[in-house]
Protein backbone atom coordinates (compact mmCIF):
# COMPACT_ATOMS: atom_id res chain seq x y z
CA UNK A 1 0.00 0.00 0.00
CA UNK A 2 1.50 3.59 -1.05
CA UNK A 3 1.92 6.15 1.82
CA UNK A 4 -0.32 8.81 0.21
CA UNK A 5 -3.22 6.42 0.07
CA UNK A 6 -3.55 5.14 3.84
CA UNK A 7 -5.10 8.42 4.96
CA UNK A 8 -7.72 7.86 2.37
CA UNK A 9 -8.29 4.38 2.83
CA UNK A 10 -8.31 4.68 6.55
CA UNK A 11 -11.01 7.24 7.00
CA UNK A 12 -13.13 5.98 3.99
CA UNK A 13 -12.86 2.67 5.88
CA UNK A 14 -13.42 2.86 8.93
CA UNK A 15 -16.48 5.36 8.37
CA UNK A 16 -17.92 2.87 6.46
CA UNK A 17 -17.46 -0.39 8.34
CA UNK A 18 -18.85 1.90 11.30
CA UNK A 19 -21.71 2.18 9.49
CA UNK A 20 -22.44 -0.95 8.33
CA UNK A 21 -21.85 -2.72 11.73
CA UNK A 22 -23.92 -0.24 13.03
CA UNK A 23 -26.75 -1.76 10.58
CA UNK A 24 -26.55 -5.25 11.93
CA UNK A 25 -29.84 -6.28 13.83
CA UNK A 26 -31.91 -3.32 12.18
CA UNK A 27 -35.33 -3.41 13.55
CA UNK A 28 -37.60 -3.84 10.62
CA UNK A 29 -39.11 -0.68 10.06
CA UNK A 30 -35.99 0.72 9.73
CA UNK A 31 -34.94 -1.87 7.18
CA UNK A 32 -37.90 -1.06 5.55
CA UNK A 33 -37.30 2.36 5.72
CA UNK A 34 -33.40 1.76 3.74
CA UNK A 35 -35.22 -0.22 1.51
CA UNK A 36 -37.49 1.58 0.16
CA UNK A 37 -34.89 4.19 -0.61
CA UNK A 38 -32.73 2.38 -2.43
CA UNK A 39 -35.54 0.73 -4.69
CA UNK A 40 -36.03 4.17 -5.44
CA UNK A 41 -33.22 4.15 -7.51
CA UNK A 42 -32.64 -0.25 -7.57
CA UNK A 43 -36.89 -1.41 -7.81
CA UNK A 44 -35.35 -4.83 -7.52
CA UNK A 45 -34.36 -4.48 -4.34
CA UNK A 46 -38.33 -3.68 -3.24
CA UNK A 47 -38.54 -7.35 -3.72
CA UNK A 48 -36.37 -8.84 -0.80
CA UNK A 49 -38.11 -9.00 3.16
CA UNK A 50 -36.75 -5.81 4.36
CA UNK A 51 -34.59 -7.79 7.06
CA UNK A 52 -32.80 -9.48 4.47
CA UNK A 53 -31.86 -5.81 2.51
CA UNK A 54 -30.66 -4.71 5.64
CA UNK A 55 -28.56 -8.03 6.53
CA UNK A 56 -27.44 -7.24 2.71
CA UNK A 57 -26.71 -3.47 3.46
CA UNK A 58 -24.91 -3.89 6.20
CA UNK A 59 -22.62 -6.82 5.17
CA UNK A 60 -21.49 -4.91 1.83
CA UNK A 61 -20.95 -1.61 3.80
CA UNK A 62 -18.35 -3.83 6.30
CA UNK A 63 -16.95 -5.93 3.46
CA UNK A 64 -16.14 -2.61 1.16
CA UNK A 65 -14.87 -0.65 4.55
CA UNK A 66 -12.66 -3.63 5.14
CA UNK A 67 -11.34 -3.75 1.56
CA UNK A 68 -10.43 -0.26 2.25
CA UNK A 69 -9.24 -1.05 5.60
CA UNK A 70 -6.53 -4.03 4.25
CA UNK A 71 -3.13 -3.22 3.14
CA UNK A 72 -3.23 -6.47 1.14
CA UNK A 73 -6.05 -5.12 -1.06
CA UNK A 74 -4.54 -3.42 -4.00
CA UNK A 75 -5.43 -0.13 -4.09
CA UNK A 76 -7.37 -0.46 -7.56
CA UNK A 77 -9.09 -3.35 -6.12
CA UNK A 78 -10.03 -0.96 -2.91
CA UNK A 79 -10.83 1.94 -5.55
CA UNK A 80 -13.14 -0.02 -7.59
CA UNK A 81 -15.23 -1.04 -4.67
CA UNK A 82 -15.58 2.21 -3.10
CA UNK A 83 -16.47 3.69 -6.74
CA UNK A 84 -19.07 1.18 -6.87
CA UNK A 85 -20.77 1.28 -3.65
CA UNK A 86 -20.53 5.34 -3.49
CA UNK A 87 -22.28 5.70 -7.63
CA UNK A 88 -25.10 3.39 -6.34
CA UNK A 89 -25.51 5.67 -3.15
CA UNK A 90 -25.19 8.75 -5.60
CA UNK A 91 -27.70 7.32 -7.78
CA UNK A 92 -29.77 6.97 -5.02
CA UNK A 93 -29.27 10.98 -3.84
CA UNK A 94 -30.53 11.58 -7.62
CA UNK A 95 -33.46 9.82 -7.86
CA UNK A 96 -34.72 10.83 -4.72
CA UNK A 97 -36.07 14.46 -6.00
CA UNK A 98 -36.39 15.86 -2.87
CA UNK A 99 -33.11 15.36 -1.99
CA UNK A 100 -31.41 18.11 -4.76
CA UNK A 101 -32.52 21.18 -6.39
CA UNK A 102 -34.81 20.15 -9.99
CA UNK A 103 -32.27 20.10 -12.32
CA UNK A 104 -29.39 20.90 -10.30
CA UNK A 105 -27.25 18.45 -8.17
CA UNK A 106 -27.00 20.92 -5.42
CA UNK A 107 -28.55 19.14 -2.29
CA UNK A 108 -31.55 20.43 -0.31
CA UNK A 109 -31.60 20.85 2.95
CA UNK A 110 -33.07 17.15 3.34
CA UNK A 111 -30.38 16.22 0.81
CA UNK A 112 -27.19 17.52 2.74
CA UNK A 113 -26.31 14.58 4.46
CA UNK A 114 -26.49 12.04 1.60
CA UNK A 115 -24.61 14.84 -0.78
CA UNK A 116 -21.17 14.09 1.29
CA UNK A 117 -21.27 10.23 -0.91
CA UNK A 118 -19.30 12.41 -4.07
CA UNK A 119 -16.85 12.35 -1.60
CA UNK A 120 -16.13 8.63 -1.46
CA UNK A 121 -16.60 8.35 -5.43
CA UNK A 122 -13.46 11.35 -5.64
CA UNK A 123 -11.61 8.63 -3.29
CA UNK A 124 -12.66 5.69 -5.44
CA UNK A 125 -11.53 7.10 -8.38
CA UNK A 126 -8.21 8.76 -6.79
CA UNK A 127 -7.38 5.37 -5.70
CA UNK A 128 -8.18 3.81 -9.28
CA UNK A 129 -6.24 6.58 -10.94
CA UNK A 130 -3.34 6.66 -8.90
CA UNK A 131 -3.18 2.84 -9.50
CA UNK A 132 -3.36 2.98 -13.24
CA UNK A 133 -0.69 6.08 -13.42
CA UNK A 134 1.38 4.14 -10.68
CA UNK A 135 1.70 1.03 -13.54
CA UNK A 136 1.94 3.64 -16.68
CA UNK A 137 5.10 5.39 -14.81
CA UNK A 138 6.35 1.93 -14.52
CA UNK A 139 6.12 0.58 -17.98
CA UNK A 140 7.49 3.87 -19.50
CA UNK A 141 10.43 3.84 -17.08
CA UNK A 142 11.02 0.40 -18.28
CA UNK A 143 10.58 1.40 -21.53
CA UNK A 144 12.96 4.34 -21.20
CA UNK A 145 15.57 2.20 -19.95
CA UNK A 146 15.26 -0.21 -22.42
CA UNK A 147 15.45 2.27 -25.20
CA UNK A 148 18.82 4.12 -23.22
CA UNK A 149 20.46 0.41 -23.46
CA UNK A 150 19.49 -0.17 -27.12
CA UNK A 151 20.32 3.41 -27.64
CA UNK A 152 23.97 2.68 -25.79
CA UNK A 153 24.30 -0.51 -27.67
CA UNK A 154 24.11 0.96 -30.91
CA UNK A 155 26.05 4.04 -30.40
CA UNK A 156 28.83 1.91 -29.02
CA UNK A 157 28.62 0.34 -32.13
CA UNK A 158 28.52 2.81 -34.22
CA UNK A 159 32.03 4.50 -32.37
CA UNK A 160 33.49 1.03 -32.94
CA UNK A 161 33.07 1.13 -36.49
CA UNK A 162 33.71 5.28 -37.04
CA UNK A 163 36.96 4.44 -35.49
CA UNK A 164 38.41 1.48 -37.38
Amino acid sequence: MKLRNLPLRLATGAYIVNSGLDKRGLPEEAAAGMQWMAATAFPQLGQMKPQQFGTLLSTSEVAVGAALLAPFVSPLVAGAALTGFSSALLTMYWKMEDWHKPGNPAPTPEGISYAKDVWMLGIGLSLIVGSVTDKTTEVARSVSSATGEAVGSVTGAVTGLVAR
